[in-house]
């Protein structure tokens, strides 16, 4: 996978890296004073979904700890990958980060093609939460069971559409995972992002969803305009007890979750990336925080971004092998 900090021609090579070299070094002098101006935090995923809501209350506190503004822009497309693209193109300073699920380094390489390379061109911060993932039926949907998506596509493949947040996704990965280990055919739609997915599930443009909780999905599922038929998580849900996982109904391979956290470009000063990581943890650690995460039905999860790497390094060589033994061809 090539890189696009490569440059062609030695005398633009050299002169690239020495800028380079200056570039990290006095961003490594600055590391003390930092920060000095506002922070952009880039999330890869339209607005009002489960990553821009989080983020945007965490943007809140940590706006207060580190004394200068925090602020969230949404730059959506490629299952994440074009946001995440903008942050490892960003200078390695700490005022451009991302905050993303970690699918768009982990997944996204092995499914289609990426500007970046997943496990140099960034430098992993801090993770933030696990995120579950909600089957749902819409009003399209005929049935009314998890048993009833694998009855009615077996007597009639390819007739029941399972929207998700977009290509190499997670929820694709689930899409796929299921078709294989239940000898289905359900066909994937896939979306730039989670929020269009509820406007349209509302409408019946499609019969099932993939989707993380967040506050507006929770409140359709409790006033009946979304049926929740399985969910990807380690255990049942505290709002939904009866609700039973992919691994309760036989299919473990499915059973998969989100993980979220924050990420500064590779080549970030040391210094940054722990002070960052120390801030996050702290508001992350608040039990005011802790409880409105949990209350979307998402977990707190924190870590040190050596902790956090080596979870994205794990996940990655996983993938790999998901995605081959699922036989899913890279676009």
């Amino acid at each position: 996978m090539m890189t696009r900090r490569k440059i062609i021609g030695l005398g633009l090579s050299g002169f690239a890296a020495s800028l380079g070299v200056l570039k990290f070094d006095s961003a490594l002098a600055q590391a003390p004073n930092w920060p000095s101006k506002a922070v952009k935090i880039i999330v890869p995923y339209p607005t009002a979904g489960v990553s821009d809501t989080i983020v945007r209350m965490l943007a809140e506190r940590l706006t207060a700890v580190l004394g200068q503004p925090v602020i969230v822009e949404n730059r959506a497309g490629a299952g994440g990958t074009l946001g995440m693209d903008m942050v490892a193109r960003a200078a390695p300073d700490g005022y451009t980060l991302g905050f993303a699920a970690i699918s768009p380094l982990t997944l996204n390489p092995h499914v289609m093609k990426v500007p970046y390379d997943a496990l140099k061109d960034f430098a992993p911060i801090a993770s933030a939460m696990y995120s579950p993932i909600y089957l749902l039926a819409t009003p399209k949907f005929a049935g009314k069971t998890f048993e009833d998506v694998i009855a009615m596509s077996r007597a009639k493949p390819g007739s029941i559409t399972v929207a998700t947040s977009g290509y190499g996704t997670v929820g694709h990965i689930m899409v796929e995972q299921l078709n294989k280990k239940a000898g289905i055919t359900l066909t994937h739609i896939p979306y730039k992002g989670g929020a269009q997915i509820s406007t349209d599930a509302l409408g019946g443009q499609f019969d099932l969803m993939l989707a993380n909780p967040y506050a507006n999905l929770n409140a359709m599922i409790e006033q009946g305009k979304l049926n929740p038929l399985a969910i990807g998580s380690p255990n049942r849900l505290s709002n939904l007890p009866q609700l039973r996982t992919f691994a309760e109904l036989g299919y473990p391979e499915v059973n998969l979750t989100s993980l979220f956290g924050f990420f500064a470009p590779g080549g970030t000063p040391a210094a940054i990336v722990q002070k960052l990581n120390a801030e996050i943890n702290k508001v992350l650690n608040e039990p005011e925080t802790q409880a409105r995460v949990k209350k979307v039905e998402n977990l707190v999860i924190t870590s040190t971004p050596e902790e956090f790497a080596a979870k994205i390094n794990q996940e990655f060589a996983a993938n790999a092998r998901i995605v081959k033994d699922a036989d899913i061809k890279a676009e």
